[in-house]
């Protein structure tokens, strides 16, 4: 199970896998050289302590060390019989830094093969986490902090590319490296291969167990990081706030918490971490010195089963055994962690999209005679924020939504773009579901321009032109000028291609909310949405920004969000909201005469 959540993070490695082929070939090849310097101790020490025996005779070729051994002692007592031992020395010495030479190169290249597969896998994972951000809707973040979901595309998928993939090259490089030093080992002697195959694993056992429990500590210290990240967003969200009502120690006190919460988890994360590479050089020392004691044995025994040369080879590769398997254990370590990222990944890759388009959408350009809503129906969680709503609403006529707070008003305009779908009941087209058509046409059939005024830190241009791929100069001058917005662009140092700020802070209310509109001018919707544009305006912004809504609104059909009924007075129809209903629609004539009214009220308390 573990494992498989661990594998799944291959499917990244697809496009690579050239690259990764290469890497595991350079691999076995650097292993393969690092075992050939090695094997030079053997002729090296034979030749100082004078066991070298004369070999005469070459031997035909085999892939074999017997044949290694053989070709390497022929040439030894060629050089030794006519140059001398000192100089049989000195090739020894040149053949290891050659091999030595031969082996870190195959290991760089190895490394350097290894280096875009995991530069672009985290680059992939993250990209399929920001798509998903953008497809998930409105309702996921609602009901999720942002601050949490910034800790999973930012810490979680670092936490991945240190823990992880930063071990493929452990899991590449590591597992060949010790199959082919055993493999060297066996050949040396078997006896004492199979001894150390069997006391290897008691090692892995104990360093399994605590890498059990450290995926769960981590999978919570992911968590603890997401309540930072959380108190972190929220501060800066509300600073105005937190320093207007004097909230700083408030606030530090709930982010001094959150902070501890998380110090005191990852403290206990790093100690059992760093318990991995202590245990498993412990482990590999206890091997070590059995090894010596079982090898000394078969080496001094009244019947030798080894000679003391290859038991100094066996021990000097089996120590090069340590290092991979230690790196294993640590890579081991690291995954364990990194799982816990990958869990809260999945997590948000595997959330409910809910907004679904259909196999064979139907492709829409305008629409001729009505939207309807028809039995609707939607909630959040369990509770009912609209209840039957049944309206229809004729093209070009503009239509007010009033009420009170938590009435439904928004939540009836974000099933038109369909940010939401409703749970019963549909909402209609010229007769056909907006389930049925392609979610793209549909939003582009829509303007909107929200209470917030959502910018953009970047230029005024980009901004009016958000979503227009062709946009001209004149275009987007045009679309400001509607909106009333040129006369401050224009007295800015750089016009169109002067930035607005970080969310348009460097603008006024007014200001941010005019080239908001000057963007539903440029899309050219024939459906627009108003969702309590001016509420949060004074007066005098108010009627400029009025202004250029009425400009907007000409030959459009337009559902406006009423927050002044002052505003609305001209409207086709006003649909009245109270928790979740529709209590009244008509005009507003209509609707001042009706006695006791809430549209009566609304309109008495905000006269008075």
């Amino acid at each position: 199970m573990l494992m498989n959540r661990f594998f799944k993070l291959f499917r990244y490695l697809e496009p690579y896998k050239w690259k990764v082929v290469q890497n595991v070939v350079y691999n076995v090849l650097g292993a393969f050289f690092a075992l050939f310097s090695f094997a030079m101790i053997v002729p090296f020490l034979k030749v100082l302590f004078q066991n070298q025996e004369p070999v005469t005779e070459p031997m035909a070729f085999a892939l074999t060390t017997e044949y290694f051994f053989h070709t390497i002692n022929y040439y030894l007592t060629e050089v030794m019989s006519n140059y001398g031992k000192p100089m049989a020395m000195v090739l020894v010495s040149g053949f290891v830094i050659v091999f030595s030479l031969l082996k870190n190169g195959f290991l760089y290249l190895a490394n350097y093969m290894l280096a875009p597969v995991r530069a672009y896998t985290v680059r992939d994972i993250r990209r399929e986490i920001y798509h998903k951000l953008i497809r998930l809707p409105l309702s996921f973040y609602s009901e999720s902090r942002k601050g949490d979901v910034m800790a999973r595309i930012s810490n979680d998928v670092q936490e991945i590319e240190t823990s992880i993939m930063s071990s493929l090259q452990m899991v590449f490089r590591d597992p060949l490296t010790v199959i082919i030093y055993l493999g060297f080992l066996v050949a040396i002697n078997w006896q004492m291969t199979l001894f150390v195959i069997l006391i290897l694993p008691v090692s892995g056992l104990l360093i399994g167990r605590i890498a059990r429990s450290l995926r769960k500590r981590s999978f919570r210290g992911q968590q603890r990081l997401g309540e930072v990240m959380s108190v972190i967003e929220e501060t800066l969200s509300g600073l105005r706030i937190i320093k207007g009502f004097n909230g700083e120690k408030q606030m530090e006190e709930k982010f001094g918490q959150a902070n501890s919460r998380f110090a005191r988890l990852m403290k206990r994360i790093m100690r059992r971490r760093q318990l991995a590479g202590p245990l498993s050089e412990f482990m590999g020392t206890i091997v070590l010195m059995l090894l010596m004691i079982f090898g000394g044995w078969m080496v001094l025994s009244e019947e030798p089963r080894m000679t003391s040369e290859n038991l100094i080879l066996f021990l000097i590769v089996f120590s090069q055994v340590i290092n991979p398997v230690k790196n294993f254990s640590n890579a081991w370590f690291s995954i364990q962690k990194g799982i816990a990222s990958v869990d809260r990944v999945d997590e948000l890759l595997n959330a409910d999209e809910k907004i679904i388009e259909s196999e064979n959408p139907k492709t829409v350009e305008d629409f001729s005679k009505e939207i309807e809503f028809r039995n609707v129906t939607f909630r959040y969680e369990k509770e009912d924020v609209l209840k039957n709503i049944n309206l229809k609403i004729r093209k070009g006529q503009l239509i007010a939504l009033v009420g009170k707070s938590g009435a439904g008003k928004s939540t009836l305009v974000d099933l038109l773009p369909r940010f939401m779908d409703p749970v019963e009941g549909e909402v209609l087209l010229d007769g056909i579901s907006l389930e049925d058509y392609k979610i793209s046409d549909l939003r582009n059939l829509m303007g909107i321009v929200s209470q917030e005024s959502i910018l953009f830190n970047d230029s005024f241009f980009n901004n009016i032109a958000f979503g227009c791929d062709d946009a001209e100069e004149s275009g987007v001058t045009e679309a400001a000028r509607v909106a009333n917005a040129m006369e401050f662009i224009e007295e800015t140092g750089d016009g169109m291609q002067e930035g607005v700020g970080d969310g348009g802070n460097k603008l006024s209310g007014g200001q941010k909310q005019r080239i908001s509109i000057a963007r539903a001018v440029m899309a050219n919707p024939p459906i627009l949405i108003l969702d309590e544009a001016t509420s949060s305006l004074d007066t005098e912004s108010e009627r400029v920004v009025q202004d250029a809504i009425e400009n907007l609104m000409k030959n459009r059909t337009s559902i406006v969000i009423a927050h002044r009924l002052s505003t609305i007075k001209n409207a086709d129809m006003i649909v009245v909201l109270d928790e979740g209903r529709i209590v009244e629609k008509g005009r507003h004539e209509e609707l001042i005469q009706h006695e006791g009214g809430v549209y009566q009220k609304l309109h008495s308390m905000q006269s008075f």
